[in-house]
Protein backbone atom coordinates (compact mmCIF):
# COMPACT_ATOMS: atom_id res chain seq x y z
CA UNK A 1 0.00 0.00 0.00
CA UNK A 2 3.00 2.05 0.41
CA UNK A 3 3.47 4.91 -2.02
CA UNK A 4 -0.09 4.42 -3.67
CA UNK A 5 -3.00 7.12 -3.49
CA UNK A 6 -5.32 6.47 -0.96
CA UNK A 7 -9.19 6.56 -2.20
CA UNK A 8 -11.34 7.99 0.20
CA UNK A 9 -15.09 8.07 0.50
CA UNK A 10 -16.39 10.99 2.81
CA UNK A 11 -19.86 11.01 3.63
CA UNK A 12 -22.18 13.84 4.60
CA UNK A 13 -25.91 14.10 5.36
CA UNK A 14 -26.05 16.98 3.33
CA UNK A 15 -23.70 19.89 1.70
CA UNK A 16 -22.24 22.62 3.64
CA UNK A 17 -20.04 25.43 3.68
CA UNK A 18 -17.70 24.47 6.10
CA UNK A 19 -16.71 21.21 4.48
CA UNK A 20 -17.34 21.86 1.19
CA UNK A 21 -13.69 23.76 0.81
CA UNK A 22 -11.87 21.22 2.74
CA UNK A 23 -13.10 18.62 0.47
CA UNK A 24 -11.96 20.98 -2.16
CA UNK A 25 -8.33 21.11 -0.99
CA UNK A 26 -8.22 17.54 -0.46
CA UNK A 27 -9.20 17.16 -3.67
CA UNK A 28 -6.13 19.10 -4.78
CA UNK A 29 -3.67 16.83 -3.61
CA UNK A 30 -1.95 14.25 -5.35
CA UNK A 31 -2.00 11.71 -2.68
CA UNK A 32 -5.64 11.23 -2.52
CA UNK A 33 -8.64 10.15 -4.50
CA UNK A 34 -11.49 11.85 -2.95
CA UNK A 35 -15.73 10.66 -3.67
CA UNK A 36 -17.98 12.44 -1.52
CA UNK A 37 -21.55 11.01 -1.14
CA UNK A 38 -24.39 13.27 0.05
CA UNK A 39 -27.63 12.13 1.60
CA UNK A 40 -29.61 15.47 0.63
CA UNK A 41 -28.94 18.21 -1.33
CA UNK A 42 -29.92 20.72 1.28
CA UNK A 43 -28.09 23.88 1.35
CA UNK A 44 -26.95 23.48 -2.13
CA UNK A 45 -30.73 23.50 -2.70
CA UNK A 46 -33.57 25.50 -0.36
CA UNK A 47 -34.84 23.46 2.10
CA UNK A 48 -36.35 24.62 5.06
CA UNK A 49 -34.02 24.83 8.62
CA UNK A 50 -36.28 24.14 11.63
CA UNK A 51 -33.64 25.77 13.50
CA UNK A 52 -33.80 29.18 11.70
CA UNK A 53 -37.28 28.83 11.48
CA UNK A 54 -36.94 29.79 7.58
CA UNK A 55 -36.03 28.35 4.32
CA UNK A 56 -31.91 28.44 3.98
CA UNK A 57 -29.73 28.38 0.53
CA UNK A 58 -26.18 29.46 1.01
CA UNK A 59 -25.46 31.68 -1.40
CA UNK A 60 -21.65 30.18 -1.66
CA UNK A 61 -20.28 27.46 -3.93
CA UNK A 62 -20.78 24.39 -2.05
CA UNK A 63 -20.12 21.57 -5.14
CA UNK A 64 -17.27 22.93 -7.15
CA UNK A 65 -13.52 21.60 -7.09
CA UNK A 66 -14.44 17.88 -6.10
CA UNK A 67 -15.81 14.70 -7.15
CA UNK A 68 -19.56 13.72 -5.35
CA UNK A 69 -22.53 12.36 -5.90
CA UNK A 70 -26.12 12.51 -4.44
CA UNK A 71 -27.19 9.05 -2.62
CA UNK A 72 -31.11 8.99 -3.11
CA UNK A 73 -32.33 8.91 0.49
CA UNK A 74 -35.05 6.48 1.29
CA UNK A 75 -36.07 7.85 4.51
CA UNK A 76 -38.88 10.79 5.59
CA UNK A 77 -36.58 13.50 5.57
CA UNK A 78 -36.99 14.11 9.51
CA UNK A 79 -35.02 14.52 12.74
CA UNK A 80 -35.22 10.60 13.53
CA UNK A 81 -33.57 7.52 13.33
CA UNK A 82 -35.18 6.77 10.22
CA UNK A 83 -35.07 10.12 8.14
CA UNK A 84 -31.54 9.17 6.74
CA UNK A 85 -31.64 6.38 4.89
CA UNK A 86 -29.49 6.04 1.69
CA UNK A 87 -29.52 1.88 1.10
CA UNK A 88 -27.70 2.75 -2.16
CA UNK A 89 -24.42 3.49 -0.23
CA UNK A 90 -24.22 -0.02 0.68
CA UNK A 91 -23.32 -1.10 -2.73
CA UNK A 92 -21.06 2.43 -3.66
CA UNK A 93 -19.22 1.31 -0.29
CA UNK A 94 -18.90 -2.66 -1.54
CA UNK A 95 -17.96 -1.75 -5.15
CA UNK A 96 -16.22 1.12 -4.77
CA UNK A 97 -12.98 -0.31 -3.94
CA UNK A 98 -12.29 2.58 -1.11
CA UNK A 99 -9.29 2.17 1.46
CA UNK A 100 -11.64 4.31 4.04
CA UNK A 101 -14.82 5.92 5.06
CA UNK A 102 -15.38 9.09 6.88
CA UNK A 103 -18.67 9.30 8.16
CA UNK A 104 -20.24 12.70 8.74
CA UNK A 105 -23.98 11.13 9.34
CA UNK A 106 -24.86 10.53 12.81
CA UNK A 107 -25.07 7.55 14.46
CA UNK A 108 -28.79 8.75 15.27
CA UNK A 109 -29.59 7.93 11.64
CA UNK A 110 -30.08 4.81 9.89
CA UNK A 111 -27.72 5.47 6.54
CA UNK A 112 -24.89 5.62 9.85
CA UNK A 113 -25.31 2.05 10.47
CA UNK A 114 -25.79 1.18 6.59
CA UNK A 115 -22.10 2.85 5.88
CA UNK A 116 -20.77 1.13 8.90
CA UNK A 117 -22.13 -2.54 7.88
CA UNK A 118 -20.70 -2.26 3.98
CA UNK A 119 -17.50 -0.82 5.75
CA UNK A 120 -17.02 -3.62 7.82
CA UNK A 121 -17.81 -6.24 5.24
CA UNK A 122 -15.46 -4.57 2.52
CA UNK A 123 -12.56 -4.58 5.20
CA UNK A 124 -12.67 -0.42 4.22
CA UNK A 125 -11.53 1.52 7.36
CA UNK A 126 -14.39 3.10 8.65
CA UNK A 127 -13.79 6.94 10.33
CA UNK A 128 -16.39 9.01 12.84
CA UNK A 129 -16.54 10.92 15.46
CA UNK A 130 -18.53 13.71 17.97
CA UNK A 131 -18.26 17.19 18.27
CA UNK A 132 -19.72 16.74 21.69
CA UNK A 133 -17.55 17.75 24.74
CA UNK A 134 -20.21 16.41 27.49
CA UNK A 135 -22.35 13.62 28.28
CA UNK A 136 -24.92 16.19 28.92
CA UNK A 137 -27.85 16.58 26.16
CA UNK A 138 -29.34 19.60 24.91
CA UNK A 139 -32.33 19.62 26.81
CA UNK A 140 -30.56 19.04 30.10
CA UNK A 141 -32.56 15.42 30.44
CA UNK A 142 -30.02 13.57 32.91
CA UNK A 143 -31.15 9.88 31.74
CA UNK A 144 -29.55 10.47 28.67
CA UNK A 145 -26.21 11.53 29.92
CA UNK A 146 -26.75 7.85 31.33
CA UNK A 147 -27.38 5.89 28.79
CA UNK A 148 -24.57 7.51 26.84
CA UNK A 149 -22.11 6.72 29.61
CA UNK A 150 -22.96 2.87 28.77
CA UNK A 151 -23.33 2.94 25.11
CA UNK A 152 -20.96 5.55 23.67
CA UNK A 153 -17.65 3.39 25.00
CA UNK A 154 -19.44 0.59 22.86
CA UNK A 155 -20.23 3.23 19.81
CA UNK A 156 -16.96 4.70 19.48
CA UNK A 157 -14.93 1.31 19.77
CA UNK A 158 -16.69 0.40 16.10
CA UNK A 159 -14.59 3.59 15.02
CA UNK A 160 -10.98 2.19 13.46
CA UNK A 161 -10.04 5.80 14.20
CA UNK A 162 -12.21 8.86 16.26
CA UNK A 163 -12.07 11.77 14.87
CA UNK A 164 -12.97 14.75 17.42
CA UNK A 165 -12.80 18.56 16.59
CA UNK A 166 -11.88 20.07 19.68
CA UNK A 167 -9.39 19.34 22.77
CA UNK A 168 -12.87 19.36 24.66
CA UNK A 169 -14.09 15.97 22.48
CA UNK A 170 -10.69 14.61 22.78
CA UNK A 171 -10.74 14.60 26.28
CA UNK A 172 -14.47 13.62 27.09
CA UNK A 173 -13.29 10.01 24.84
CA UNK A 174 -10.35 9.86 27.14
CA UNK A 175 -12.82 9.87 30.04
CA UNK A 176 -14.84 7.52 28.02
CA UNK A 177 -11.65 5.56 28.34
CA UNK A 178 -11.21 5.20 24.63
CA UNK A 179 -7.42 4.49 23.65
CA UNK A 180 -5.92 7.55 22.92
CA UNK A 181 -3.72 6.18 20.00
CA UNK A 182 -7.01 5.69 18.80
CA UNK A 183 -8.68 9.18 18.63
CA UNK A 184 -7.08 11.92 16.09
CA UNK A 185 -7.85 15.50 17.26
CA UNK A 186 -8.73 16.77 13.40
CA UNK A 187 -9.26 20.96 14.30
CA UNK A 188 -12.52 22.30 13.48
CA UNK A 189 -12.00 24.81 10.91
CA UNK A 190 -13.38 27.57 8.19
CA UNK A 191 -11.82 28.38 5.29
CA UNK A 192 -9.55 30.88 6.79
CA UNK A 193 -8.20 32.62 3.69
CA UNK A 194 -11.97 33.42 2.44
CA UNK A 195 -13.11 34.69 5.79
CA UNK A 196 -9.87 37.50 5.87
CA UNK A 197 -9.92 38.38 2.41
CA UNK A 198 -13.87 39.26 2.50
CA UNK A 199 -13.19 40.75 5.70
CA UNK A 200 -10.58 42.78 4.51
CA UNK A 201 -12.90 44.30 1.73
CA UNK A 202 -15.77 45.12 4.18
CA UNK A 203 -16.95 48.76 4.53
CA UNK A 204 -17.37 48.93 7.69
CA UNK A 205 -18.94 52.60 7.53
CA UNK A 206 -21.34 51.73 4.90
CA UNK A 207 -22.54 48.88 6.80
CA UNK A 208 -23.16 50.65 10.19
CA UNK A 209 -25.01 53.14 8.25
CA UNK A 210 -27.27 50.30 6.88
CA UNK A 211 -27.93 48.95 10.54
CA UNK A 212 -28.71 52.61 11.26
CA UNK A 213 -25.81 52.80 13.40
CA UNK A 214 -24.96 56.79 14.35
CA UNK A 215 -21.33 58.09 14.41
CA UNK A 216 -18.77 56.30 16.60
CA UNK A 217 -21.15 54.05 18.21
CA UNK A 218 -19.84 51.03 19.26
CA UNK A 219 -21.09 47.73 18.04
CA UNK A 220 -21.63 44.23 20.32
CA UNK A 221 -22.53 41.43 17.66
CA UNK A 222 -24.61 38.37 18.84
CA UNK A 223 -24.38 36.18 15.46
CA UNK A 224 -26.58 32.73 16.14
CA UNK A 225 -29.54 30.92 15.67
CA UNK A 226 -32.15 32.39 18.17
CA UNK A 227 -33.05 29.47 20.12
CA UNK A 228 -32.77 29.16 23.56
CA UNK A 229 -29.92 26.72 24.26
CA UNK A 230 -27.90 30.17 22.79
CA UNK A 231 -28.98 32.02 25.58
CA UNK A 232 -29.49 35.68 22.92
CA UNK A 233 -31.72 36.52 26.10
CA UNK A 234 -28.50 36.73 27.92
CA UNK A 235 -26.80 38.86 25.74
CA UNK A 236 -29.80 41.23 25.62
CA UNK A 237 -29.99 41.86 29.46
CA UNK A 238 -25.98 41.84 29.90
CA UNK A 239 -26.18 44.25 27.19
CA UNK A 240 -28.34 46.72 29.37
CA UNK A 241 -26.69 45.82 32.85
CA UNK A 242 -23.35 47.29 31.18
CA UNK A 243 -25.39 50.31 30.28
CA UNK A 244 -22.66 51.75 27.85
CA UNK A 245 -24.53 54.89 26.46
CA UNK A 246 -22.71 54.80 23.09
CA UNK A 247 -22.93 51.35 21.84
CA UNK A 248 -25.55 49.08 20.06
CA UNK A 249 -26.50 45.41 19.70
CA UNK A 250 -26.83 43.71 16.95
CA UNK A 251 -28.72 40.19 16.22
CA UNK A 252 -27.95 38.34 13.24
CA UNK A 253 -30.01 35.22 13.11
CA UNK A 254 -33.45 34.22 13.01
CA UNK A 255 -35.70 31.81 15.20
CA UNK A 256 -37.91 31.14 17.92
CA UNK A 257 -36.81 33.42 20.28
CA UNK A 258 -37.03 37.29 17.85
CA UNK A 259 -40.65 37.92 19.09
CA UNK A 260 -39.15 37.79 22.85
CA UNK A 261 -36.20 39.61 21.84
CA UNK A 262 -38.14 42.20 20.68
CA UNK A 263 -40.44 42.62 23.52
CA UNK A 264 -37.89 41.92 26.29
CA UNK A 265 -35.96 45.03 24.49
CA UNK A 266 -38.80 47.39 24.72
CA UNK A 267 -39.34 46.21 28.38
CA UNK A 268 -35.71 47.25 28.92
CA UNK A 269 -35.64 50.52 27.76
CA UNK A 270 -33.06 49.60 25.68
CA UNK A 271 -34.82 48.97 21.96
CA UNK A 272 -33.58 52.10 20.20
CA UNK A 273 -29.75 50.33 20.57
CA UNK A 274 -30.96 46.67 18.95
CA UNK A 275 -31.26 45.44 15.74
CA UNK A 276 -32.58 42.50 14.36
CA UNK A 277 -31.16 41.78 10.90
CA UNK A 278 -32.90 38.09 10.66
CA UNK A 279 -31.04 35.70 8.99
CA UNK A 280 -27.95 36.55 6.86
CA UNK A 281 -26.43 34.39 4.43
CA UNK A 282 -22.86 33.42 4.19
CA UNK A 283 -21.47 35.96 1.49
CA UNK A 284 -23.06 38.57 4.05
CA UNK A 285 -21.29 37.45 7.38
CA UNK A 286 -17.68 39.20 6.64
CA UNK A 287 -19.39 42.43 6.44
CA UNK A 288 -21.34 41.59 9.72
CA UNK A 289 -18.14 40.34 11.77
CA UNK A 290 -15.69 42.76 10.34
CA UNK A 291 -18.41 46.08 11.35
CA UNK A 292 -18.73 44.71 14.78
CA UNK A 293 -16.45 45.61 18.07
CA UNK A 294 -16.66 42.55 19.95
CA UNK A 295 -19.07 39.81 19.49
CA UNK A 296 -21.08 37.92 22.24
CA UNK A 297 -22.03 34.03 22.62
CA UNK A 298 -23.65 33.03 25.81
CA UNK A 299 -24.70 29.41 24.80
CA UNK A 300 -25.19 27.03 27.72
CA UNK A 301 -24.69 24.17 24.90
CA UNK A 302 -22.31 24.64 21.87
CA UNK A 303 -20.06 21.42 21.26
CA UNK A 304 -17.69 23.91 19.25
CA UNK A 305 -19.20 27.09 17.58
CA UNK A 306 -17.71 27.86 14.16
CA UNK A 307 -18.71 31.47 14.45
CA UNK A 308 -15.99 32.08 16.64
CA UNK A 309 -13.19 31.27 13.97
CA UNK A 310 -15.18 33.34 11.91
CA UNK A 311 -15.42 36.36 13.90
CA UNK A 312 -12.01 36.11 14.85
CA UNK A 313 -10.81 35.32 10.95
CA UNK A 314 -12.79 38.94 10.27
CA UNK A 315 -10.80 40.50 13.72
CA UNK A 316 -13.45 40.32 15.75
CA UNK A 317 -12.98 39.27 19.53
CA UNK A 318 -15.22 36.97 21.52
CA UNK A 319 -16.70 36.98 24.24
CA UNK A 320 -17.73 33.31 24.96
CA UNK A 321 -19.73 31.39 27.78
CA UNK A 322 -17.30 28.69 29.29
CA UNK A 323 -19.64 26.32 27.65
CA UNK A 324 -18.57 27.11 24.21
CA UNK A 325 -16.49 24.35 22.84
CA UNK A 326 -14.36 26.78 20.89
CA UNK A 327 -13.12 28.74 24.01
CA UNK A 328 -10.75 26.47 25.40
CA UNK A 329 -8.77 25.95 22.07
CA UNK A 330 -9.05 29.82 20.23
CA UNK A 331 -9.76 32.32 23.10
CA UNK A 332 -7.16 33.56 25.11
CA UNK A 333 -8.80 34.92 28.03
CA UNK A 334 -7.65 39.17 28.07
CA UNK A 335 -5.90 38.10 24.80
CA UNK A 336 -7.98 37.19 22.00
CA UNK A 337 -11.18 37.38 23.77
CA UNK A 338 -12.91 36.68 26.95
CA UNK A 339 -14.62 33.70 28.81
CA UNK A 340 -16.98 33.97 31.16
CA UNK A 341 -19.29 31.64 33.20
CA UNK A 342 -22.48 30.38 31.49
CA UNK A 343 -25.61 31.98 32.71
CA UNK A 344 -24.19 34.91 34.74
CA UNK A 345 -25.19 37.99 33.38
CA UNK A 346 -23.22 39.81 35.80
CA UNK A 347 -20.04 38.85 34.52
CA UNK A 348 -21.40 39.35 31.35
CA UNK A 349 -21.97 42.70 31.54
CA UNK A 350 -18.90 43.56 33.42
CA UNK A 351 -17.15 41.80 30.32
CA UNK A 352 -18.49 44.26 28.25
CA UNK A 353 -18.16 47.27 29.98
CA UNK A 354 -14.23 45.82 30.08
CA UNK A 355 -14.51 45.09 26.42
CA UNK A 356 -16.06 48.44 25.18
CA UNK A 357 -14.19 51.06 27.38
CA UNK A 358 -11.24 50.97 25.15
CA UNK A 359 -12.01 50.78 20.98
CA UNK A 360 -7.91 50.71 20.21
CA UNK A 361 -7.64 47.67 22.79
CA UNK A 362 -10.27 45.81 21.36
CA UNK A 363 -8.63 46.17 17.77
CA UNK A 364 -5.45 45.19 18.95
CA UNK A 365 -7.40 42.00 20.21
CA UNK A 366 -9.05 41.72 17.04
CA UNK A 367 -5.50 41.61 15.62
CA UNK A 368 -4.58 38.83 18.22
CA UNK A 369 -7.59 37.01 17.75
CA UNK A 370 -6.88 36.71 13.71
CA UNK A 371 -3.06 35.96 14.56
CA UNK A 372 -4.46 33.14 16.66
CA UNK A 373 -5.85 31.69 13.59
CA UNK A 374 -3.25 30.86 12.00
CA UNK A 375 -2.49 27.74 13.38
CA UNK A 376 -6.20 26.50 13.47
CA UNK A 377 -6.39 26.38 9.41
CA UNK A 378 -7.89 24.02 6.89
CA UNK A 379 -4.33 23.01 6.50
CA UNK A 380 -4.40 21.04 9.98
CA UNK A 381 -7.37 20.17 9.78
CA UNK A 382 -6.19 18.15 6.09
CA UNK A 383 -3.11 16.82 7.65
CA UNK A 384 -4.52 15.81 11.38
CA UNK A 385 -7.62 14.28 8.64
CA UNK A 386 -5.31 12.62 6.53
CA UNK A 387 -2.94 10.83 9.26
CA UNK A 388 -6.57 9.69 10.99
CA UNK A 389 -7.57 7.70 7.56
CA UNK A 390 -3.67 6.11 7.54
CA UNK A 391 -4.04 5.13 11.12
CA UNK A 392 -7.43 3.37 10.49
CA UNK A 393 -6.07 1.84 7.22
CA UNK A 394 -3.63 0.54 9.02
CA UNK A 395 -5.24 -0.86 11.82
CA UNK A 396 -8.29 -2.38 9.47
CA UNK A 397 -5.29 -4.19 7.52
CA UNK A 398 -2.95 -4.87 10.14
CA UNK A 399 -0.13 -3.48 8.21
CA UNK A 400 2.39 -0.38 8.91
CA UNK A 401 1.05 2.80 8.39
CA UNK A 402 0.57 3.60 4.49
CA UNK A 403 2.88 6.88 3.71
CA UNK A 404 1.35 9.14 1.68
CA UNK A 405 3.43 9.81 -1.26
CA UNK A 406 4.91 13.19 -2.16
CA UNK A 407 3.29 14.08 -5.28
CA UNK A 408 2.72 17.71 -6.09
CA UNK A 409 -0.81 19.16 -5.64
CA UNK A 410 -3.38 19.77 -8.47
CA UNK A 411 -5.06 23.53 -9.07
CA UNK A 412 -7.06 23.93 -5.86
CA UNK A 413 -9.68 25.47 -8.75
CA UNK A 414 -11.27 22.80 -10.86
CA UNK A 415 -14.30 22.72 -11.79
CA UNK A 416 -17.12 20.78 -10.07
CA UNK A 417 -17.13 16.27 -10.72
CA UNK A 418 -20.60 15.36 -10.65
CA UNK A 419 -20.10 11.81 -10.48
CA UNK A 420 -22.11 9.55 -12.73
CA UNK A 421 -24.54 7.36 -10.83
Amino acid sequence: MADRRLRVLAIGARPTQYQAPLFRRIAARGDVDLQVAYCTMGGAAAARDPEFGTTVQWDVPLLDGYAWKEVPNRGSGQENFWGLRNPRLWRLIRDGNFDAVLCFVSYRRATFWIARAAAKFSRTAFLFGTDAMTLLARDGRSWKAAVKRLFWPILFRLADQVIVPSTGSKRLMHDLRIPDDRVTLTPYTVDNDWWIENSDRVDGASTRAAWNVQGNAKVVLFCAKLQPWKRPLDALCGFARANVPDAVLIFAGEGPLRAEIERQAAALGIAPRVRVLGFVNQSGLPAVYASADVMVLPSEYEPFAVVVNEAMCCGCPVIASDRVGAAEDLIAHGRTGFVYRVADIDALARTLSQALASRDALHEMGRAARERMRSWSPQQNIEATLEAVSRGVARVRREPRPTLPATPAKPAHVASQKSPE
